[in-house]
């Protein structure tokens, strides 16, 4: 008998079974009653990026459905939420992909609005529902604020010659790359102030929690859980045996002197901004002063996009 039940697991774990939409009436994650009577005052702004051929179209779905349940204040084609915050918006829809998510983000500054990631593209990690998915769980999603998931923002300004070059949010990433003719750098790394060590390679990330699922993985860095108060260093190619990922508190100030750099060494921002780097350059990365508020769909459980979408903890045979 246990034999069978420990079987029946594996096979759901293989399956995701354990990961797909929770049935109806299943606790915390059914529509709540009471929450119809606060709806039709939520006010709600809707955003698309412009480069998806069915953005619009998808759009204007989405309002019409919406327009009887909740304050419609308005709808861009475009990657810019200040119109969204200006109609004091209580959520804004982001039609795209986790890029379109990440720009609104970076563009509405100190002024984040819960964000409600529609996924238009590829992988969909930070906007987590589709479309149907947002049509059967909208009452909720728009008005149970218990559903917001606040994640760190990392500040990250540009300094030259003891002056500030530019400054710049990032929602998932820093990314230090080594770029043409592609010969190892050197980077000096700081943390609130002491001197920590200097990493020779082809570069460096820096990253939220949020940001742990994309560059950061691919080099080998730690995956963590979107709320952790944490920030992640983890060097690109490190020409060294010693140095390995490094998770630091999110109120630490991290500071990157660029000692030997390359003709096209980049500080490159969520891979949206670029800032070209030269010898004696300083970036100093931080928490930003107001967290990134994601709409979690309470379709499913935490752990979904982990394991159905990167295939997390599955043996090569689950592919």
């Amino acid at each position: 008998m246990w034999h069978r039940l420990y079987a029946g697991e594996i096979a759901g774990w293989r399956s995701g079974a354990h990961f797909r939409q929770q049935p109806a009436g299943v606790a915390g994650l059914s529509e709540d009653a009471s929450l119809s009577g606060t709806l039709s005052s939520r006010r709600v702004y809707f955003l698309a990026n412009p480069d998806q051929s069915d953005a619009e179209a998808v759009l204007d779905e989405l309002k019409s459905f919406a327009s009887s349940r909740c304050d419609v204040v308005g709808s861009t084609m475009g990657f810019d939420g200040r119109p969204a915050v200006a109609a004091r918006a209580d959520r804004i829809v982001v039609l795209g992909g986790d890029g379109t998510l990440i720009g609104v983000a970076r563009s509405t500054g100190t002024n984040q609005h819960p964000l409600i990631g529609v996924n238009l593209g590829k992988l969909g990690f930070l906007a987590e529902f589709s479309v149907e998915e947002l049509k059967r769980c909208f009452d909720r999603a728009v008005s149970d604020d218990t559903i917001i998931s606040h994640r760190t923002v990392l500040k990250a300004t540009v300094q030259r010659d003891g002056g500030i070059r530019d400054t710049s949010l990032a929602v998932n990433d820093v990314v230090i790359r080594a770029g043409p003719p592609f010969r190892i750098i050197r980077l000096g790394i700081s943390i609130d102030g002491e001197h920590l060590t200097e990493v020779g390679g082809d570069g460096l990330i820096i990253c939220t929690p949020s940001g742990s699922t994309a560059h950061n993985l691919s080099a080998g860095g730690p995956i963590m859980q979107p709320g952790v108060d944490a920030i992640i260093l983890t060097p690109l190619c490190a020409h060294s045996l010693t140095h390995r990922p490094l998770v630091v508190e999110r109120g630490s100030v991290i500071d990157i002197v660029a000692l030997t750099v390359n003709e096209g060494t980049t500080a490159i921002i969520d891979g949206q901004v670029s800032y070209p780097l030269q010898p004696g350059d300083l970036i100093t990365i931080r928490r930003f002063d107001t967290d990134l508020q994601l709409v979690h769909n309470p379709l499913y459980a935490k752990w979904h996009n982990l394991v159905t979408k990167l295939h997390w903890g599955r043996p090569p045979r689950a592919y």
